[in-house]
């Protein structure tokens, strides 16, 4: 009987970690089936991205497909910034850790920037560099 209610709680995050891999795989193949209209998208735990032309697309994934898209121009764009913990930094010659990383995009016309989150430092300084050129462009 003790054995059995030592093994209870391993059953039970048995079960959690296996439900969390379902939800994450859902979320990965409903982002598949999204991406397929860009021709560049990203996928991590923070956001989804996608770009087509001078549109950039982003939003949150969830199993059902990514929610609260936004849209915008990237001829609307002035300036990009790769932001590390609130703070710009080079894109060449990026951190190596940092909590917070995004994206910023400033618009030419007095909107609000917009804020990509991204998880990994490497994969957001690429996109930065790629989208630099597509705005010289």
């Amino acid at each position: 009987m003790e054995h059995g209610l030592l093994w209870l709680p391993l059953l039970a995050i048995f079960f959690w970690l296996a439900w969390q891999g379902s939800r994450e795989y859902q979320k990965v193949e409903a982002y598949r089936i999204w991406a397929d209209q860009f021709e560049r998208a990203k996928y991590d735990i923070y956001s989804v991205l996608g770009q087509k032309g001078n549109s950039i697309t982003w939003g949150k994934p969830t199993p059902q497909g990514p929610i609260k898209l936004e849209t915008f121009s990237l001829v609307d764009v002035k300036e990009i910034y790769l932001l590390v913990d609130g703070k710009s930094v080079d894109v060449e010659n990026p951190p190596d850790k940092g909590r917070s990383i995004e994206l910023e995009f400033v618009f030419s016309e007095s909107a609000d920037p917009v804020r990509v989150p991204f998880t990994e430092i490497p994969l957001a300084a690429e996109w930065a560099k790629y989208l630099h050129l597509a705005l010289a462009s």
